[in-house]
């Protein structure tokens, strides 16, 4: 099986190990505490960012509710943005809470071109704090955004996968990684004009096996038109998915 879609690595070992894995980082972040990511002050908690520059990251508040898209400030988050109007994508809704601003662009491109997996853990926690503040129903499984195999050697990680797993640890819902595949590759989507990037996306993924669950939502890191996250929703739509979400940790503006 690929490495991006195995399990974590601590599923398969022995219980004493696991415990002393655990013992081990209790110890280690007593001598190496956590550190900001960004300003590498003493960070408070169990997250590595510290309170002033969390306050930097831009919270996407008024946006549309499907698709998460900024609209004008003052916007209820119940409304729908005239994209979603006019060609309602297969998924109910998005929860996106930040937007791709400053500093937050610059965490996600340490993370994806620095291998700087520890904001990853960051991010994890971040959402976490706001799927409580909103009160966002938990779905039954979590399926990242997976990979082609050629970007999957070269970066050697899938930040959705990452993303996800520290998330399942946080909100105790299921990652599943064996049920949607990448069965070509696409050019990356950041590069493509806007109205390039449905045609680079379509019939891109395939569904494994049957769909197990009823309430699934799609992980990603950014959401920058919907394109990607949109063709794997119409898949497991007809898989037989009933309640379809979107979940990433920024939105992208038009």
């Amino acid at each position: 099986m690929n490495g991006q879609y195995s399990q974590p690595s601590n599923s398969c070992q022995p219980k004493w190990r696991v415990t002393v894995d655990s013992l081990y980082r209790r110890a280690s972040r007593v001598v190496w505490p956590f550190r900001c990511v960004l300003c590498q002050r003493l960070a408070r908690g169990s997250r590595d960012l510290c309170e002033l520059c969390a306050q930097d990251l831009v919270l996407n508040a008024d946006c549309c509710r499907q698709c998460a898209q900024p609209l004008g400030e003052g916007s209820a988050r119940e409304r729908l943005c005239g994209a979603c109007v006019r060609a309602p994508p297969r998924f109910d809704c998005s929860f996106v809470p930040y937007r791709y601003a400053y500093p937050l662009d610059r965490m996600i491109q340490r993370l994806k071109y620095g291998n700087e997996l520890s904001v990853g853990r960051v991010f994890a926690h971040c959402f976490a704090e706001q799927l409580a503040v909103h009160h966002v129903a938990l779905p039954e499984v979590l399926i990242p955004v997976p990979l082609g195999a050629r970007r999957f050697r070269g970066r050697g990680f899938n930040q959705a996968i990452e993303l996800a797993r520290h998330l399942s640890k946080l909100t105790g819902v299921e990652v599943r990684t064996d049920l949607v595949v990448r069965v070509r590759e696409t050019a990356e989507q950041a590069a493509l004009p806007r109205d390039e990037r449905r045609k680079n996306v379509r019939g891109a993924f395939a569904l494994l096996q049957p769909l197990p669950d009823a309430h699934v939502a799609i992980l990603d890191d950014v959401v920058t038109t919907g394109s990607t996250v949109n063709e794997i929703a119409k898949l497991l739509r007809q898989a037989g998915a009933e309640q379809i979400q979107v979940w990433a940790i920024a939105r992208a503006g038009k």
